[in-house]
């Protein structure tokens, strides 16, 4: 990375920790003129990753999704490392759900070196990677294709995973609420999230801690519903004694 690339990426950081960052303060800390900040700023909502406002820019609101390209790129260092824990719980020989998302993306990446799986999806993306490795076999969901992500969604993709009862889940969310709450935008992938999460043996979900700073508005579950959640940190000793009282086990990377 060069300097830009490495200060856009703490700018986004910093917007992700305290939902929105200040042109004046942001020139201070990275000890660069005002210009130079909105510059990165204007960059940055190009891209769509944050939105402006007077003086500085915010996240963008939570009834907005972000393009999927740009959201690779957030956390992606953190997305990584959950991937890596989320696939060591899983042995080689099992059936597992993957759903939608970057970071559950990143799990099938950390996945490639097993053996043995079954891997039943609705994200194109994580079907093309598989494939062509001859050591799983891979199921896709048939239902609507999304053109900006490659999930599928639907009744018809709900229903094609309440066929099955796999070993494990791995599921992602758009939003996390420190009451417990999985959020998501679309209520047809939630719809697909629920069938997903009610035929697995074990639920993983991954997520990464910029979650807790977006809302969505479609409930997809609560945390008692999860049995294991991967993230690079827990937002806070409330959250994670709600995950210790709901019995689910909190795997943090960070």
């Amino acid at each position: 990375m060069n300097d830009t690339q490495t200060r856009q990426q703490a700018i986004l950081e910093l917007a992700r920790l305290e939902g929105r960052v200040l042109v004046d303060a942001l020139a201070e800390r990275f000890a660069v003129s005002v210009q130079t900040i909105r510059k990165d700023l204007n960059q940055l909502c190009d891209q769509r990753l944050l939105k402006r406002m007077h003086g500085g820019a915010v996240l963008p609101s939570g009834i907005e999704n972000l393009e999927y390209e740009a959201r690779r790129n957030i956390a992606a260092a953190e997305k990584q490392a959950i991937g890596k824990a989320a696939a060591a719980l899983i042995p080689n020989d099992a059936s597992l759900f993957i759903n939608i998302g970057t970071t559950t993306e990143a799990v099938s990446q950390a996945l490639l070196d097993h053996s043995g799986l079954l891997v039943i999806t609705n994200n194109i993306n994580v079907a093309n990677r598989m494939r062509i490795y001859p050591q799983f076999e891979v199921v896709i969901a048939g239902g609507v294709v999304r053109g900006s992500d490659g999930g599928i969604v639907g009744e018809a993709a709900a229903g094609f995973f309440s066929q099955f009862k796999v070993d494990y889940a791995v599921i992602g969310a758009s939003a996390l609420d420190e009451d417990g709450a999985l959020l998501d935008f679309d209520y047809r992938e939630v719809k697909v999230a629920q069938a997903i999460i009610a035929n697995a043996r074990h639920i993983i979900l991954v997520a990464d801690a910029g979650k807790f700073a977006r809302t969505a508005p479609v409930r997809i579950a609560r945390i008692d519903q999860i049995d294991t959640f991967v993230t690079d940190r827990s937002p806070s000793p409330a959250f994670t004694a709600l995950c210790a009282a709901a019995g689910t086990i909190l795997v943090e990377t960070g």
